[in-house]
């Protein structure tokens, strides 16, 4: 059997306080959404203080990082301003650092947003545009956050107009990315990848994805997923948003036996013990690869 995981985790992500998040085990990033109109009903927050338990809670069961969100970016999602956007989302933050020393990440495409997140303690900028905008990865690189560039939704592919491989030109689009975010001083270390499952990707792209995940690897970056609810589960089990729990932790397993290193999930519980028993595989896999 052809050996899919990397030889080794990533290094350990150093984040803005001191801390690190080590890879050692694969990592639960928990989405906690302070919108009113997030695609999963049930993780719709009204108020910080729904967001806050919704929050403990992830942490309670397992989640690893909380990434609080204030602008929804599934489909049929209505753009907002940055003050909108800051307003929905710091008290949440406020209220959370309070309580907790949890890695925090903040799922923003705006370098206002991302500057008022971190005077408030977060660690991790979660950009689903991949640092398009012009002040992100000097904020990004002065303050010391660790960043998530993602291929996201219309940044297309040269295959869809007949040429190419779609997976390779994925990685290339990432593979540039990562080399604008260190030519502007972020650190190789404060880099994760996300192929952004999703995001203007059909059923068979998201699988054919999924299925070489390995491919999308380059360098020890850590990998990033997110799987979690999303539209084509539903498509493969005709479930809607809310059922499709059993396709994300079959999807998510796939990635982890892959090689990715994060999960981002609506629900942390089920998808720690996930986790748990996949890292014990790969554990296993890595321990006897020669034998």
């Amino acid at each position: 059997m052809k050996q899919v995981l990397p030889d080794n985790p990533p290094k350990a992500l150093p984040l803005p306080g001191g801390a690190f998040l080590d890879f050692s085990r694969p990592r639960v990033m928990a989405i906690v959404n302070c919108t009113p109109d997030s695609f999963y009903v049930p993780c719709r927050t009204p108020g910080p203080e729904d967001a806050l338990r919704r929050a403990l809670e992830a942490e309670a069961g397992g989640a690893d990082i909380v990434d609080f969100g204030a602008e929804a970016s599934g489909p049929g999602s209505i753009y907002i301003d940055e003050q909108e956007e800051i307003r929905r989302l710091m008290p949440a933050l406020r209220l959370f650092r309070r309580e907790s020393s949890l890695p925090v990440s903040i799922d923003t495409r705006k370098a206002p947003v991302a500057r008022a997140a971190l005077d408030e303690g977060a660690d991790i900028i979660n950009d689903i545009s991949a640092l398009r905008d012009p002040g992100m990865i000097p904020l990004c690189a002065e303050r010391g956050a660790a960043v998530v560039v993602m291929h996201g939704e219309g940044l297309g592919f040269a295959s869809r107009r007949g040429a190419g491989d779609f997976v390779a030109e994925l990685r290339n689009f990432l593979l540039e990315a990562v080399r604008r975010a260190e030519a502007g001083g972020i650190p190789k270390e404060k880099i994760i990848l996300d192929p952004g499952f999703g995001f203007g990707k059909s059923t068979e792209e998201n699988l054919l994805l999924l299925a070489r995940l390995a491919e999308i690897r380059f360098g020890d970056y850590p990998l990033l997923v997110g799987l979690s609810r999303k539209r084509f589960i539903g498509g493969l089990t005709r479930r809607d948003a809310e059922d499709r729990l059993a396709g994300t932790l079959a999807a998510n397993a796939a990635a982890l036996m892959k090689g990715a290193d994060i999960i981002r999930v609506h629900d942390a519980a089920p998808a720690a013990d996930l986790a748990a028993v996949a890292g014990a595989l790969r554990y296993v896999e890595r321990e006897y690869a020669g034998e």
